[in-house]
Parts: C-alpha cells; sequence; structure tokens
C-alpha cells in the first residue's frame, strides 16, 4: 500500500482496531509529524514532547478520521495542534535563553549548510506559534492555502495573510542577522533552505 489510497486503508483498518495498520500508519507519518512540531516549535525538547502527543492522539482518535479529507491532511491537523498546545503552556513557563549562531563565512560545505539551517530555525523561533505553523506547513510540509486552512481551522484569506507575514519576518529576521556578521545565504528566499 502507497499514497493516500494506502492512508485510507491502513486508518479504516486501525480504527476497527488493527494494531499493525495502525503501527503501520504512525510508522509512515512519524517524520513528517516530528517536521511540523519542530518547524512550529522552537525548543527541541518542546517539539519532541508535542510530535509524543501528537502520535497518542493519532491513536487515541483514529476512529474519527472519516476520509473526508486526505490522511495526511488529517495528521497535519492533529501535529499542529499538538505544537500549538505545547506552545500555549510553553508561554506561561519560564524559558531558557537562546543560543546565538556563531559568525561565520560564506560556503558550501556541510557545516555551512548546517549553519544556514540554525539560522532559519533561530528565525523561526522568533515568530509567533500561529505564523510558525502556517510558514512550516506551506514551506515545509509543502500544503497549498486550502489544505493549510483545514489543518488550522482559518480561511484560505488568513492562511495567505500568516504566510506573507511569517515570511516578511523571517527575511528581517535572516537580514538582521546578516548585517551583524551571521551568513543568511543572500538574496535566496528564507525558507527556501528549509526541509
Amino acid at each position: 500500500m502507497s499514497g493516500d489510497d494506502g492512508d485510507d486503508a491502513l486508518a479504516a483498518a486501525a480504527a476497527n482496531g488493527d494494531r499493525a495498520a495502525l503501527e503501520a500508519l504512525l510508522r509512515r507519518h512519524a517524520g513528517l509529524v516530528n517536521a511540523v512540531c519542530r518547524r512550529v516549535l522552537a525548543h527541541p525538547e518542546d517539539a519532541l514532547d508535542a510530535a509524543q502527543e501528537a502520535m497518542l492522539a493519532i491513536a487515541r482518535k483514529i476512529h474519527t478520521f472519516d476520509g473526508r479529507a486526505r490522511f495526511t491532511t488529517w495528521c497535519y491537523r492533529v501535529a499542529t495542534n499538538a505544537a500549538l498546545d505545547e506552545a500555549r503552556r510553553r508561554s506561561r513557563r519560564p524559558s531558557p535563553v537562546d543560543v546565538v549562531p556563531e559568525p561565520r563565512g560564506r560556503g558550501q560545505s556541510i557545516d555551512d549548510l548546517v549553519a544556514d539551517q540554525l539560522d532559519v530555525d533561530a528565525a523561526m523561533s522568533q515568530l509567533s506559534p500561529d505564523h510558525r505553523a502556517a510558514v512550516a506547513l506551506r514551506d515545509l510540509v509543502g500544503l497549498d492555502y486550502a489544505e493549510i486552512g483545514e489543518v488550522l481551522g482559518i480561511p484560505p484569506g488568513t492562511v495567505r495573510s500568516r504566510i506573507a507575514r511569517g515570511r516578511a519576518a523571517l527575511a528581517d529576521q535572516l537580514t538582521e542577522r546578516d548585517e551583524t556578521g551571521n551568513q543568511t545565504g543572500g538574496s535566496e528566499h528564507p525558507t527556501s533552505r528549509a526541509p
């Protein structure tokens, strides 16, 4: 089984109590659930907590998947909601000081690529959770505006606005980093380097 048809069949079997189908479905989507949570949340530990909560929620609520949307869209909604819930819980806790990436020169080595990713991650962490979620779902997951609206429960126009504002804030953050001596990747779109 592969693709959406495979997901639908696995989800139906899992909803009927097939543990192997549920495990296969969770394995298939664990990476993207983790990636969504990591992009929505700035701190890796919080992202891991949210991803774990999302996987548990998918397992507990698989019977509520009705097939009207693609399974991946439903899964992204669960992951995004878990990440936003974690962000709300985090806002009520004291936050540790973020580590600012060290200045470095331009290049294409693996170290430079990792450093670029750290810059994007640091800039993403400065966005509000709502903007971070919209940008992550568009640029990381590749969902279209209607799908993001469905995942976040907002109209496509609001999605468009959040993405535009989020990308503008990312560009400002990365430009500011560049002006202080950190690498940003030049004129390249800031989110085009994000995985």
